[in-house]
């Protein structure tokens, strides 16, 4: 600092100006000096930012991680007018300015300061640690960080606000008490609310379905369309939006077809006692021939279950190597025409509820 004002002595020297004559409570001398600091201070600071950024940009190049993308994006948020403004407070610290100019500078640089400071360490929450709590990033775990980005960044200002208040000399003892007593009431007040967005939370990472996935919850059957704060949207099958809460949904038992990558389809049917021993032999092989020759299908099995009130009862299993409800239905109708077609040429009849009487006539 001795050095830097001898070189503010020289400079005015040199402008044939007096330094020690008096502005405002301050010599030439010392307003040199100010102005020194800040050009100083603004070319160390971007130089400085540009040496980080070069030096983050080789090593991304020799690691795999992204960590260090997210370092660039903390180093790139100091924008020029903040270290500007950064440099002019070093450089008021050699002037004897006013009470209320000095408060005025220092408290803009608290203020900015904590600004700077929320966006940083909210660049490193929702890069860092909330990108790790969801592995995939689908739409609805998306919306998931940057609601929970939002509530951090919140309570970061929260506290930013709260040191900017000590900072000033104000006692923030009472206000914390007080805001520990309001929050209680307010989370008595909000406890539906609360329910449903801890649910949301739920919901957003352990998953149990995600936007577009059909699902069946209590009495309601159709497809995701919304996941939101308080409530999930589902676009009904009879086309209506329904809107159920979080907190009901996390306690209802959840069919989810999106996630099924097969189903497996069971289904019964039974031929007339009548039908010949050899035939009856045959049945489960038609069945197999029908079914395979279906696209998107794995046969399973074909049994005579047993023997019914007035049927032989077959089970067939097969599986649909999609979810689509609707090609299901396509190759059910198929399977159905396919044993059709089959057993009228082999002369096999499909069984319907008779019933035979037998009386016994006596004299």
């Amino acid at each position: 600092m001795e050095q830097l004002t001898t070189y503010a002595e020289r400079i005015t020297a040199f402008l044939g100006l007096d330094g020690s004559y008096t502005v405002l409570g301050n010599t030439l001398n010392n307003y040199v000096l100010s102005i020194a600091l800040f050009v100083i201070g603004l070319i160390v600071f971007a130089v400085l930012q540009k040496s980080i950024l070069s030096w983050l940009a080789m090593l991304s190049k020799r690691t795999s991680t992204d960590l260090d993308d997210t370092f660039v994006k903390m180093v790139r948020s100091l924008k020029p007018p903040f270290y500007a403004f950064l440099s002019f407070w070093i450089a008021t610290r050699t002037l004897e300015l006013a009470g209320v100019a000095d408060g005025i500078v220092t408290a803009i640089l608290v203020i900015w300061l904590v600004y700077q400071a929320v966006i940083v360490v909210g660049i490193l929450v929702e890069d860092v640690v909330f990108r790790h709590l969801a592995k995939d990033q689908d739409e609805t775990t998306k919306s998931a960080l940057h609601l929970l980005a939002n509530i951090a960044r919140a309570v970061m200002w929260v506290f930013g606000l709260l040191l900017v208040l000590s900072n000033f000399g104000i006692d923030i003892t009472s206000l914390i008490a007080g805001a520990g007593i309001a929050g209680i009431a307010i989370a008595f007040a909000l406890q539906g609310i609360l329910s449903d967005l801890f649910s949301s939370f739920s919901i957003y990472f352990d998953k149990p379905f995600r936007v577009g996935d059909f699902i069946v919850a209590q009495d309601t059957a159709g497809t995701v369309k919304h996941v939101g704060v308080k409530s999930t949207r589902i676009q009904a099958l009879s086309g209506e939006e329904v809107v159920l809460s979080n907190q009901e949904l996390t306690s209802a038992k959840i069919q989810n077809y999106g996630q099924m990558e097969e189903r497996r389809i069971a289904f019964p049917f039974g031929i007339l006692y009548e039908t010949p021993l050899d035939k009856v032999k045959e049945v489960p092989a038609m069945v197999q021939k029908v079914i395979e020759s279906q696209e998107n299908v794995r046969f399973d099995r074909a049994h005579f279950k047993s023997f019914g009130d007035s049927s032989l009862d077959f089970e067939v299993v097969y599986y649909v190597l999609n979810s689509d409800y609707a090609e299901y239905m396509s190759i059910q109708q198929a399977i159905n025409l396919g044993l059709l077609e089959v057993f009228s040429k082999e002369g096999i009849e499909f069984a319907y509820p008779t019933r035979t009487l037998y009386i016994n006539k006596t004299a």
